[in-house]
């Protein structure tokens, strides 16, 4: 019995040796894994500084190889009068976020390693800190507050809408997909009405042409602005929502179905002067077509542009327009070139509500050229080209019974006779080379006759006028067409003196 004792005791040695062996194994294992812990511990936080450091220096560094492209610096800054007032808002904007995005990544990285899981370190508890809640409250509080601010001066500026009595023009932007359909006012200066239910393939606008204030309204294929003129826009849509946006001008603005917004500015720079700044800064001499190395270089082509900023559909990129801003002098001259667009598609058609009536706007638009031939003609030095065409006098056929529409012309003939007192002038007939001969030339002697008895009874004396009939002897065209032999009948006066 004894002897069992022994072996018990000596086996339960022997099991508390081994336990205690293995309990000293374990120990030392797991005392190498919180090492091995602790130093990757220490190398996350180290890279986690390196890759702070390569992520600041990227964003700042990307930020200033990119901010003429991107950010609107350089000579890409504002080509309007109100876009100095966003640049400015940004600017300021970018200067109190950058602070705290560099502070919150210098904080959120280094945090990551100075606090890293060390042996014997222990978290502190705070429950409340009344002085930093303050100073974190406060602070962000009052920035806020100095943006918000400088927001609503910058808004109430750049969204102003025209005031009674300013100078400044109005056009129209309507977005479809997938393109911008244009439209300027006229002479009149005013758009006219519209309604969706005339829209069809013709008047694509809709426009409603018994609103006198439409008949000379044009719709170009191009935007172009006056320099230093104040511009409003109107926008709206005939589908989807699109988005009017003039980048270099700093305008962006919804065009919604139904719902017709506006933008005001005024452009400061014109096309060319924009291209100089680019030129000047040296950093634009690439070639403008990149798979062209002999292709001009990228200054010389820009051009601002007319761009849809919402997804509008799979042709969204082809809304793409150009805008050229010119001079108040080439404005006038590219306005005054452009077509009315109801006399050059809708007059006379179908759709024209006005058809076979003579309008103001045809009136007005007879004198307009009348007065420019004139004036062409009394510069003129060689005699031929002191002959004006009174291309709207007519006459009844085979008659010299002057037409009622032919009233406005010799009016014109008339104004400018008593405005020019000292004028002397032929009045000539002209006639086609159909029928007799002799019949053409007496119809067309009575037919310039009937002019010089109409401004006789004008007040014009006679010492000031003759009227001679050519008859078929002197076609300015051929008279084998009918085309021809239109213009060959005609009535004309020859400045004498």
């Amino acid at each position: 019995m004894t002897a069992l004792v022994i072996l018990g005791i000596v086996a339960l040695i022997f099991i508390v040796l081994f336990q205690i062996g293995k309990v000293t194994e374990i120990a030392t294992g797991l005392k190498d894994e919180s090492d091995a812990e602790e130093r990757s511990n220490f190398n996350t936080g180290r890279w986690l500084v390196f890759f702070m450091i390569a992520f600041l220096i990227f964003c700042v560094g990307s930020a200033i190889y990119y901010k003429d492209w991107m950010l609107g610096y350089g000579p890409h800054s504002a080509a309007s009068e109100h876009g100095q007032e966003l640049d400015s808002l940004f600017n300021t904007t970018l200067l109190f976020t950058g602070i705290v995005f560099v502070a919150t990544q210098i904080a959120l990285f280094w945090f990551g390693y100075k606090y890293r899981g060390r042996r014997g370190n222990k978290a502190s508890f705070i429950s409340h800190n009344n002085a930093l809640e303050i100073w974190w409250s406060v602070i962000p509080a009052i920035v806020m507050c100095g943006l918000v601010a400088k927001g609503l001066l910058a808004w109430n500026k750049t969204m102003a809408d025209i005031t009674e009595g300013e100078d400044y023009i109005e056009i129209e932007a309507t977005g479809q997909q997938f393109g911008w359909l244009l439209r300027y006012p006229g002479p009149d200066g005013a758009l006219g009405s519209r309604n969706y239910k005339l829209i069809d393939g013709v008047n694509v606008l809709g426009q409603d042409w018994m609103d006198e204030k439409n008949l000379d309204d044009i719709q170009p294929s191009e935007i172009v602005l006056p320099v230093g003129k104040k511009v409003r826009v109107r926008i709206t849509s005939k589908d989807v929502l699109h988005n009017f946006y003039l980048p270099h001008f700093r305008v962006k603005m919804d065009a919604v179905p139904g719902i017709p917004t506006y933008f005001v500015f005024t452009p400061k720079e014109t096309t060319e002067e924009y291209r100089e700044k680019l030129r000047t800064s040296g950093n634009y001499d690439f070639p403008y077509d990149e798979t062209d190395a002999e292709s001009a270089p990228f200054w010389k082509m820009f051009e601002y542009e007319l761009a849809c900023s919402e997804l509008c559909g799979k042709g969204h990129w082809s809304m793409r327009r150009v805008l050229k801003v010119v001079s108040q002098t080439e404005y006038d001259k590219w306005l005054s070139e452009q077509p009315s667009y109801y006399l050059s598609s809708i007059r006379n058609t179908d759709g024209d509500p006005h058809k076979g009536k003579l309008l103001n706007i045809e009136i007005k638009q007879r004198s307009a050229e009348f007065m420019n031939n004139f004036e062409s003609a009394m510069a003129a030095e060689n005699p031929e080209d002191k002959i004006v065409q009174l291309k709207y006098v007519t006459f009844q056929t085979g008659s010299a019974t002057l037409t009622p529409e032919s009233i406005y012309e010799l009016t014109n003939l008339n104004n400018v006779l008593n405005d020019n007192p000292a004028l002397r002038i032929e009045l000539a007939g002209h006639t086609d080379n159909t029928g007799d001969a002799g019949a053409n030339l007496e119809l067309s002697q009575r037919r310039a006759e009937a002019v010089r008895s109409f401004l006789l009874d004008k007040g014009i004396i006679d010492a000031r006028m003759t009227a001679q009939g050519y008859g078929q002897n002197r076609p300015i065209d051929t008279n084998d067409t009918d085309a021809g032999r239109k213009k060959n009948r005609r009535t004309e006066f020859k400045i004498i003196n």
